[in-house]
């Protein structure tokens, strides 16, 4: 069973950088773990995962080449660094997991959840 705790969020302004953590206790070599974000009155959405077993990553279109997300084997930790933030990159960040052998974007297919950490982007 996997525990998750995220960590880093916090109020930052449009261009700015914040790195999240999240702390993954008793994971595995494939576990597969995803970031997500909601935001006020909106669905929760995929920002993009890792696998890690490979390293391999996949990333939501609006994210890409802004977000960066890798792992710390030794801290059992994976990081999403988020570089030149927007006001609408504001929303409660997630980390998740699951096991598989394949890719999901639906928070269904995530067994594991951390508590969410608030990301505000000010105009």
């Amino acid at each position: 069973q996997v525990q998750l705790v995220e960590s880093g969020g916090g109020l930052v302004q449009t261009g700015g950088s914040l790195r999240l953590s999240c702390l993954a206790s008793g994971r595995s070599f494939t576990t597969r773990v995803g970031w997500f974000r909601q935001a006020p009155g909106k669905e929760r959405e995929f920002v993009g995962g890792i696998y890690w077993a490979d390293g391999e990553t996949r990333y939501t279109d609006s994210v890409k080449g802004r977000f960066t997300i890798a792992t710390d084997n030794a801290k059992n930790t994976v990081y999403l660094q988020m570089n030149s933030l927007k006001p609408e990159d504001t929303a409660v960040y997630y980390c998740a997991a699951r096991y598989g052998k394949s890719w999901s974007t639906r928070e269904i297919d995530y067994n594991y959840w951390g508590q969410g950490t608030q990301v505000t982007v000010s105009s």
